[in-house]
């Protein structure tokens, strides 16, 4: 082979390797933003399963300020590992305040990260939890998202909620996913920094 052809098939090689990189560059940036458009859907169903009654839950710049005020005051009242990365008011139609949506993530999950959102009404109650993504063990952790675990919130009343393993819940209790104590822990712990959030810096319950 002379070195001509050489030249020519090396430069052959390039100009098919250039146009698929272009091509895989354009995939990727059509498939993230596809994606990002997928998680933000999840997200806003998952704000309306937790909050049903609310007639719209509109992004609030004074909520969202009270977020960044407050990461710090977050990790020193014990939830170092947890984010609150939204917080929304519920409102019926004509605008009235009936409670509030947040989105949190936890980084205490068995296998990563756990993101929630939780609705709580202006009175302190719980009116629902949702899972809207986690990366736990299937049949075991990964059952934080089945209603039977993540429905006991619902209607709870308190500042701070633990878990018991007995399956004997009492009214600031939640029952343990069995066997999943570690995605357990990290579930209740991000609801209570919700809790800690709503009622510390929003006034819930007041």
């Amino acid at each position: 082979m002379g070195k001509s052809s050489i030249v020519k098939d090396a430069v052959i090689l390039f100009v098919i390797a250039l146009v698929l990189s272009a091509a895989l560059g354009v995939t990727n940036e059509v498939t993230k933003d596809r994606i990002a458009e997928q998680n933000q859907l999840k997200k806003e169903n998952a704000y309306k399963a937790v909050f049903p009654e609310a007639a719209s839950l509109p992004e609030d710049g004074e909520l969202k300020a009270l977020i960044e005020e407050n990461a710090g005051a977050l990790a020193e009242n014990g939830f170092e590992a947890v984010t609150i990365n939204d917080a929304r008011p519920a409102q019926d139609a004509s605008g009235n305040v009936l409670g509030y949506v947040l989105d949190i993530t936890t980084g205490e999950g068995y296998d990563g990260d756990i993101n929630l959102s939780m609705g709580i009404l202006t009175d302190g109650t719980i009116t629902g939890v949702e899972i809207i993504s986690n990366s736990e063990t299937a049949g075991l952790g990964a059952n934080c998202a089945n209603d039977s675990f993540k429905g006991q919130f619902a209607g709870k009343k308190a500042e701070s909620l633990t878990y018991v393993k007995t399956g004997d819940a009492g009214e600031d209790e939640i029952n343990a996913i069995s066997s999943a104590t570690i995605t357990t822990t990290a579930v209740t712990g991000a609801v209570n920094a919700g809790l800690w959030f709503a009622y510390q810096c929003v006034g819930v319950g007041q």
